[in-house]
């Protein structure tokens, strides 16, 4: 089982500078996180990870415009050479910005 508490994660399409950065806590099969950064004011995370370190959570996010973001993710996590978790999401984003794709994050010491 993969343990998630006090790791923090970037998306790996972005400049470390301009990414949002991530630090997920966990409990059991208890998974929450906060993250900021980039284009992103605020954003938090609440879902579970199952026995092989698979994650479903939730998200909701205010952009540095304004804008309030909810969606859901799906997160499959590859250990790296050097054992940092790379997770590949599966998101799914709600309301009026609609939309769905595929994101990278990595583990960063």
């Amino acid at each position: 089982m993969v343990n998630y508490d006090g790791r923090r994660f970037r998306n790996t399409a972005y400049a470390a500078d301009e990414a949002p950065l991530a630090i997920y806590r966990q409990q059991g099969d208890l998974l929450w996180g906060d993250f900021a950064g980039g284009d992103v004011r605020r954003g938090s995370l609440t879902g579970v990870s199952d026995v092989d370190g698979i994650l479903d959570f939730t998200y909701t996010m205010v952009l540095a415009d304004g804008e309030v973001v909810a969606g859901r993710c799906h997160s499959e996590p590859l250990v790296l050479d050097d054992g940092r978790i790379r997770l590949v999401e599966t998101w799914e984003r709600y309301g009026d910005g609609a939309s769905t794709g595929v994101s990278e994050l990595e583990e960063v010491r």
